[in-house]
């Protein structure tokens, strides 16, 4: 989680995650304008010849790639990282990431139990909690985690709610 803590934890709050063994979903919040603005520019600042950006308003305009290249160098330094490990070379991921916009609680929801089940789905553990590699374990207990807890269990009212929404068969499809 070193690479996520260094390129997306600045740009984007978590809600949760799960790392599957060919795949892996997030569900992020990106940071406020303002606050992407200021990591930039600081980044930026801090390079010996900073290039582009002569006006706050040139960086606005880029953040978009800003972003994307955030995302993309966490895929490219865990890939690097792993075919090192396996002495292998190539691409490791096949297709680029996707993005849903969501502004409905319920389908919060909804994307936080898929998100849990994926291993269930797929039938590598019996109960959500039995997965070690999601944000499962940092939501229910009360250690220090970088996901957003507070607001994840508000979604599902309290931590009891939370963890019975998560008895519930697996959902198949999530909307796109």
């Amino acid at each position: 989680m070193t690479r996520y803590q260094e390129y997306v934890l600045p740009i984007a709050d978590t809600f949760c995650y799960c790392l599957m063994p060919n795949h892996f979903h997030f569900l992020l919040r990106v940071k406020p304008e303002a606050v992407l603005i200021n990591y930039f520019r600081s980044r930026l600042e801090r390079r010996p010849n900073p290039q582009g950006f002569k006006n706050l308003e040139g960086l606005r305009a880029d953040l978009p790639r800003l972003l994307t290249l955030q995302f993309s160098n966490l895929q490219n330094s865990y890939a690097k990282a792993f075919n090192k490990m396996y002495k292998r070379k190539g691409s490791l991921f096949m297709h680029p990431y996707k993005r849903l916009e969501v502004n409905d609680t319920a389908y919060l929801r909804q994307l936080v139990h898929y998100i849990h089940l994926n291993p269930v789905e797929a039938g590598l553990v019996s109960a959500a909690g039995a997965w070690k590699f999601s944000s499962w374990h940092g939501l229910v207990s009360g250690n220090h985690s970088f996901i957003c807890r507070n607001e994840v269990i508000d979604w599902f009212n309290d931590m009891e709610n939370f963890i019975q929404f998560h008895t519930q068969e697996p959902i198949h499809a999530v909307q796109s």
